[in-house]
């Protein structure tokens, strides 16, 4: 593998073995080795998502990774999925081995959560009162990639979308999307990126009827408009049941990511039967708006290290601060100040090898921790540290209790 592109840039597997975030191995391809600092990148991202969305009424739900294909037959997604895409196995009832009858395939590993967020809208009568209905979903899903297109975390077989699916009255469609565009754009902004808008429209192989796709596209359609972003038509793009809004983001390399989708959907309650009983006391079908922020969580994240280069900001960073004891005889100290730290929140380790301050110094920067805290006679002496960044910039010495709102404000603004 090249480690470094032509402009002397660092490939996302590099960075990863060298900053110790994941692995894959020949026993699982297409599936990630999580190491401790790399789970710590991946559950701030899940996190940031669930406080994103905390205030908008929906409710996270989890469904089965295993299920019946008969919902994959029945939602549409076989005829499009099937053999060829999805992980799929024959499970034996005990009654059937008794008998030497074996079925053919009948259960596989899910290759997306919609078809079982529609059981959880189904599993009990809805009133009109209820709608909107958004469920979340952090799920893990497969999907049987061919091994010559694997890639790190950017091409893999198995990963998670944080999913959420909204049911929905026809009147509160332009609502929803406006509110969902609205927090793509908070969300992508907020991590540095500006995004771009799409609108992708039917595709030649097509499920549901012709004249509901017309009124999808339109609906999308007015709802960018209405919300005054620059997009274009990105035609026949969309998914098989549905037209959709992708957000694109350029990273810091010049390259583009499609990544957010907000897909509106009036085939699959169709297909799988949803109804809600309306104002009138009518049982009438509901619509689906699917949505997802990061797409992949990994290939998200395969994302992020490139555009960094594992310089990551502070409130995603494995480590925030290294604390570095100038002699053996100071480690005791730097180990409550880490302490201190830790209490509040702040992700600290110390540094108490026997190596000169030097090589720690070096070592920190070369794993892109973002700050430094030096602690000799002087810093133990007034409860400071002599703070340095990654980058080499020296903030001098500093009170502890100037560092930790320092360190407290730049996790808090994700800055």
């Amino acid at each position: 593998m090249d480690n470094k592109d032509q402009k002397g840039l660092k490939d996302h597997r590099a960075i990863g073995q060298e900053q110790e975030l994941f692995f894959v191995h020949e026993y699982a391809p297409g599936a990630i080795f999580w190491l401790p600092k790399g789970w710590i990148i991946y559950q701030q991202l899940v996190q940031f998502i669930r406080e994103k969305i905390k205030d908008e009424g929906y409710q996270e739900i989890s469904t089965p990774v295993m299920i019946k294909n008969a919902l994959f037959k029945k939602s549409g997604h076989w005829q499009h999925f099937g053999e060829h895409n999805m992980f799929n196995l024959a499970i034996y009832e005990d009654e059937e081995i008794k008998n030497l009858k074996f079925p053919e395939v009948n259960y596989s590993l899910k290759p997306m959560n919609c078809p079982e967020a529609t059981l959880v809208f189904a599993h009990k009568p809805r009133s009109y009162k209820e709608l909107p209905i958004k469920l979340s979903e952090f799920g893990v899903l497969h999907r049987r990639e061919l091994s010559g297109v694997l890639g790190g975390l950017l091409r893999v077989r198995q990963f998670m979308i944080d999913d959420a699916h909204l049911f929905v009255r026809p009147d509160q469609i332009m609502e929803e999307i406006h509110k969902l565009l609205a927090l793509v754009m908070n969300f992508y902004k907020s991590l540095g990126f500006e995004p771009r808008f799409y609108l992708a429209t039917k595709p030649d192989k097509a499920m549901g009827d012709p004249e509901m796709w017309k009124v999808a596209e339109r609906d999308l359609e007015e709802a960018l408009k209405q919300t005054k972003v620059t997009y274009e038509i990105k035609e026949k793009d969309g998914a098989f049941y549905g037209p959709k809004i992708d957000a694109h983001i350029k990273d810091s390399q010049g390259r583009d990511w499609q990544l957010a989708t907000i897909q509106l959907d009036f085939m699959m309650p169709e297909r799988m039967e949803l109804e809600y009983t309306d104002s009138k006391g009518q049982k009438v079908r509901p619509v689906m708006i699917h949505r997802g922020i990061f797409g992949s969580v990994e290939r998200f994240i395969g994302m992020l290290i490139e555009h960094f280069q594992g310089a990551f900001p502070l409130w995603l960073a494995p480590v925030g601060m290294v604390i570095i004891p100038i002699a053996e005889r100071h480690a005791e100290a730097a180990k409550k100040v880490a302490n201190q730290l830790k209490e509040a929140k702040i992700r600290v380790e110390v540094d108490d090898r026997n190596e000169p301050m030097g090589a720690k110094i070096r070592d920190a920067t070369l794993q892109k921790v973002p700050y430094m805290g030096i602690m000799g006679d002087k810093e133990i002496e007034s409860s400071a540290l002599s703070v340095r960044t990654r980058s080499g910039e020296d903030l001098k010495i500093m009170m502890l209790d100037d560092v930790l709102r320092k360190l407290q404000d730049e996790i808090e603004t994700k800055r």
